[in-house]
């Protein structure tokens, strides 16, 4: 395995349960993101972007860090430039951290990146710490989480013959159309089993937070 860690400039929460998730992983800055190396306990080996977003202590404190330098005028976001580095670096599972509570904008923009990638085989975790997220397709998908940790399922494409288990409100080959709150703030019971038919859409939880 080549699990990779991209640090994105959203909000990060150093919980244990996600510093255990980022432990042993190689180590993607893109910006701003590399003022969350230090609260982890992550030692970047690339730094990625335009680097408008990252303040002069910072890029002082890491200049030793070898750099990616991108134009101000790219088509691209410093974290999809980033994950791109990551990929040409081997990674087969990535762990985008600070990749939600930012801008809501930059926000969306990840999830649909996750999304993406899980389509393309790559396993991926979207995470402020507070906050998962997770790419959900047609197949089977199940999650560990803390107990009466939140969760809700978001039917981005609709879900058709969603199946839901180990929660407190169970479905069995449900139909949930686009825009539908109905598997919105579920509570996990213990290991969380989910199987879609069709469809696409991403999972939220928020694990209990356990501040270090």
């Amino acid at each position: 395995m080549h699990p990779f860690t991209i640090l994105l400039g959203g909000s990060v929460t150093p919980t244990r349960r996600l510093l255990a998730q980022v432990a042993g992983s190689r180590v993607i800055a893109a910006d701003g993101g590399m003022m969350h190396a230090a609260p982890l306990g992550l030692q970047a080996e690339l730094w990625v972007g335009d680097f408008d977003s990252a303040s002069q202590e910072i890029q002082q404190a890491f200049a030793h860090i070898p750099r990616e330098e991108h134009p101000v005028g790219k088509d691209f976001t410093d974290g999809e430039l980033a994950v791109e580095a990551a990929l040409a670096r081997g990674a087969d599972r990535l762990i985008l951290v600070g990749a939600m509570g930012g801008q809501t904008d930059q926000t969306l923009a990840h999830l649909l990146l996750g999304l993406r990638l899980a389509q393309q085989g790559i396993p991926i975790l979207l995470s402020s710490g507070y906050e998962e997220a997770y790419p959900l397709l047609a197949g089977k998908l199940q999650l560990d989480l803390p107990l009466k940790s939140k969760l809700s399922l978001l039917p981005l494409g609709g879900f058709v013959g969603l199946s839901l288990r180990g929660v407190q409100w169970p479905l069995h080959r449900f139909d949930v159309p686009l825009g539908s709150t109905r598997t919105l703030s579920n509570l996990a019971l213990g290991p969380v089993e989910i199987e879609l038919e069709a469809g696409y859409g991403v999972v939220i939880a928020y694990p209990e937070p356990a501040l270090c």
